[in-house]
């Protein structure tokens, strides 16, 4: 994909078509409810947001909920910006609205990719995590349909307290399944998740480095949400294994080589995506947040368009400029290509621009001269 500014136009636009769900998980960011909120954007609303993100230079759009298929316009919707030439992906749950017939419908109007969440490598530990008995064996279902009408399958997985001494069998189940990509995302206390229910900063860069060698021996591609301090254990590892001790720390090196010649198969964002940096979020009443996991919110589309809440809201601002990022972020060596999570940072310390918590890494200029490498061996 080409190179784009995101002071400008972001790389991702996540819309949250509506908070009715199903399922009860126990870190739904959302909340979800199993009834719609009569206050959603409707069709004639979804498309005025569809025209506005398609003038932000085409990013990719991700429909999401709650449920997008607890919404009967749901293809409507679909249709309308794919026709217009933008590339959608959505993640719907894993309930009984997901039959063989929806997915063949989705992919006869265009859409680019499904997501399924699986948060454990068999039933009990998976359905505890959805909060809903029988979650596991739908989710297995629909992937089976996927598969049926040939169409690339991606996972998701949020690791939580509940799964992390599981992941070799995670990894051998994705493997299993034929996925094209793993999206790997590291829990952030909103919402219904809970601290409590988080990995510790030490077990966070463990599965780090678990991933990167994974990432080397594996079909599928792998990706990380909440944890844009993954990029600097990759950067290292490959600056220590070529010994490229002054190499200049650039985002390009984060970047694994994607086993289907792209990322993660619909394009290659030109540097690292952050709440606010690149990622916008639009909720299912038309409230635009940097994130789904960074309830700040900027403004509303139904009363400032898309792209001037992106581009000239003050959160949005400052979450795009490191140099404001507080504690050992704003002096690390990596802030421009990693930045932590600010969404986790918010959660725990009520500050979005603190340190990421979840980071065990002491910049160079806060312990003496070593270089990059040799501080991470």
């Amino acid at each position: 994909m080409k190179n784009r500014d995101f002071n400008k136009n972001p790389f991702i636009v996540i819309w949250e078509l509506t908070r009715a769900c199903e399922l009860h998980c126990l870190h739904c960011r959302a909340e979800a409810q199993y009834k719609r909120h009569p206050l959603e954007l409707d069709f004639e609303e979804g498309k005025q947001l569809i025209d506005s993100i398609y003038e932000m230079d085409n990013p990719m759009l991700v429909f999401t909920g709650g449920d997008p298929l607890m919404r009967p316009d749901v293809y409507d919707i679909a249709s309308y910006a794919i026709q217009k030439g933008v590339r959608v992906s959505m993640t719907p749950s894993a309930t009984p609205n997901v039959t063989k017939e929806a997915i063949k419908k989705a992919k006869d109007i265009g859409l680019s990719r499904w997501a399924f969440s699986l948060d454990g490598p068999n039933a009990e530990i998976h359905d505890h995590f959805r909060g809903t008995s029988g979650s596991y064996d739908l989710t297995m279902n629909a992937i089976d349909y996927i598969h049926e009408l040939k169409l690339p399958l991606q996972i998701n997985t949020v690791i939580s307290r509940y799964n992390i001494d599981f992941l070799e069998d995670m990894a051998s189940l994705i493997e299993q399944l034929d996925c094209v990509l793993w999206s790997v995302f590291f829990l952030v206390p909103t919402g219904r998740g809970q601290s409590k229910d988080m990995i510790s900063p030490v077990e966070h860069e463990k599965v780090f480095r678990w991933l990167n060698d994974l990432s080397n021996r594996v079909s599928f591609d792998i990706k990380t949400t909440a944890a844009q301090h993954y990029r600097r254990v990759v950067i290292s590892d490959k600056m220590r294994r070529n010994n490229d001790k002054d190499k200049e720390i650039m985002y390009s090196n984060a970047l694994h080589e994607g086993k289907t010649g792209q990322f993660d198969g619909l394009g290659r964002a030109p540097h690292g995506v952050n709440d606010g940096n690149g990622f916008v979020f639009i909720s299912h009443i038309g409230d635009v947040y940097p994130s789904g996991l960074l309830p700040i919110k900027a403004g509303n589309v139904r009363e400032t368009p898309l792209p001037d809440i992106y581009r000239n809201s003050p959160i949005f601002k400052e979450l795009r400029n490191p140099d404001l990022y507080k504690g050992k972020c704003g002096q690390c060596e990596f802030r421009y290509v990693c930045g932590g999570s600010r969404s986790r940072a918010y959660a725990l310390t009520g500050d979005y621009l603190e340190s990421e918590p979840a980071c065990v890494y002491i910049p160079q200029s806060m312990r003496g001269n070593k270089t990059t490498s040799e501080s991470n061996q």
